[in-house]
């Protein structure tokens, strides 16, 4: 689901990280978007809405709205679409609003 080959875009190297989605193994290269590793491994449903339950993915892609919120190493409320990988991350999907963790 990767763009390998772009008449304008640099050819994207092969992955050379791991991050865990609900503690799966996704392959992800370093500095990517978060979203984009994601999305490259099939993943469309980021998060539920608070009120509804309702499934929301990547609108807008440059850190505008909160549709690609996730919980990641921890931290809810993170925009996935501008966040790079970092090797390790674990990142969850987030129900409703997210809860900061006391501690």
């Amino acid at each position: 689901m990767r763009v390998i080959h772009h008449p304008i875009l640099p050819d994207a190297p092969v992955p050379d990280c791991t991050i865990y989605y609900d503690g799966k193994p996704i392959p992800a290269k370093s500095g990517e978007p978060v979203a984009a590793a994601l999305l490259a491994a099939g993943v469309r449903v980021f998060r539920e809405t608070a009120k509804k339950r309702r499934p929301r993915g990547i609108y807008c892609g440059i850190g505008r709205c909160t549709d690609c919120v996730m919980i990641v190493d921890g931290q809810p409320n993170v925009r996935t679409c501008v966040t790079p990988v970092r090797g390790g991350m674990k990142v969850q999907t987030q129900k409703g609003l997210g809860e900061w963790k006391e501690g």
